[in-house]
């Protein structure tokens, strides 16, 4: 069976197709193909509150090219998401109209519980007993999520994202009702408890910080490193001596801001990054909704 997810987010747009493997009753997802395209639909929506024609028509090819894709993998099942930029956008709604009536693809506007929910399947794999707070940092919001005995007990969407603060849209109340949220749900005196972080900011994170080989964790002192590090650096910097891409070089900062400030309200000294995402989530729910009965997957990227 090839599944194939879109994920359509405020910073980039991304197709995921993946090949589910069954062998001696174990599933596994092997990642076939994987296209990750910088269309910043969040610039648009969170400046002037819609997606400009020049985008949209971008948006549209992008989406002709992934249905390509889709056709000649000879996909089995596929789903594409929409999240906060689209959300938010007044004529999101028309555009995800207009792909599904000339392109027969049928993208769904969720709601930041429902991309959190995506996630959750994937992620709730990998976790023990333990306690931990998931932190989901996307373009437009943030998506927490609390973890206690292998089950989801609060979660939240927040209007804080990369491509958000980036253009000045985030607020002093927005930050205060994050900390708040945090310290409130996540604070147990006496309790550790053990972040992990998923998006394309905090797994290029990881990467900067040198890790150890495997160990897809690191400590909140090393991620604060990291970031002093790259405010340290120019834009011109990031871009030529680390050589991060364009759309990663200038949204990686207030994106790292996001990540510790969470930590230190719930006091977590570490972080694992599982390398997961919403477009993994996209195939597991693909799968899932079909095999109900195998509750048990193993995303191999």
């Amino acid at each position: 069976m090839k599944l194939a997810a879109i994920d359509i987010g405020s910073n980039a747009v991304r197709l995921q197709i993946t090949r589910v493997l069954e062998y001696e009753k174990v599933i596994t997802f092997k990642k076939l193909e994987y296209v990750r395209f910088p269309l910043r639909l969040g610039h648009d929506v969170f400046s002037t509150g819609r997606i400009s024609e020049f985008n949209e028509d971008r948006f549209f090819k992008l989406m002709t090219a992934y249905k390509n894709l889709i056709d000649l993998y000879e996909i089995d099942a596929f789903y594409g998401c929409a999240t906060s930029a689209m959300r938010e956008s007044e004529n999101g709604r028309e555009i995800v109209d207009r792909v599904r009536d000339k392109l027969g693809i049928d993208l769904q506007i969720i709601s930041g519980e429902d991309e959190a929910e995506m996630i959750n399947k994937v992620i709730l794999q990998g976790l023990d007993n333990d306690h931990y707070i998931h932190i989901d940092v996307g373009g437009g919001s943030t998506e927490l999520n609390i973890y206690e005995n292998h089950e989801k007990v609060y979660s939240k969407s927040f209007k804080l994202g990369s491509v958000r603060i980036l253009e000045g849209r985030d607020t002093t109340e927005n930050w205060q009702e994050m900390r708040e949220w945090v310290a409130k749900y996540a604070f147990k005196k006496g309790e550790k408890i053990t972040a992990i972080g998923t998006g394309g900011n905090i797994n290029k994170l990881y990467e900067l910080s040198n890790p150890e080989k495997k160990a897809r964790k690191m400590s909140l002192n090393t991620l604060m490193r990291t970031q002093d590090i790259l405010k340290n650096l120019t834009l011109e910097d990031r871009l030529n001596k680390l050589q991060l891409n364009p759309d990663r070089a200038d949204v990686i900062i207030p994106a790292s801001d996001i990540y510790v400030e969470v930590m230190k309200a719930a006091k977590a000294k570490s972080i694992v990054v599982p390398d997961v995402g919403l477009k993994d989530g996209i195939n597991y729910h693909l799968y899932q909704t079909r095999f109900p009965e195998n509750d048990k997957v193993f995303v191999k990227n």
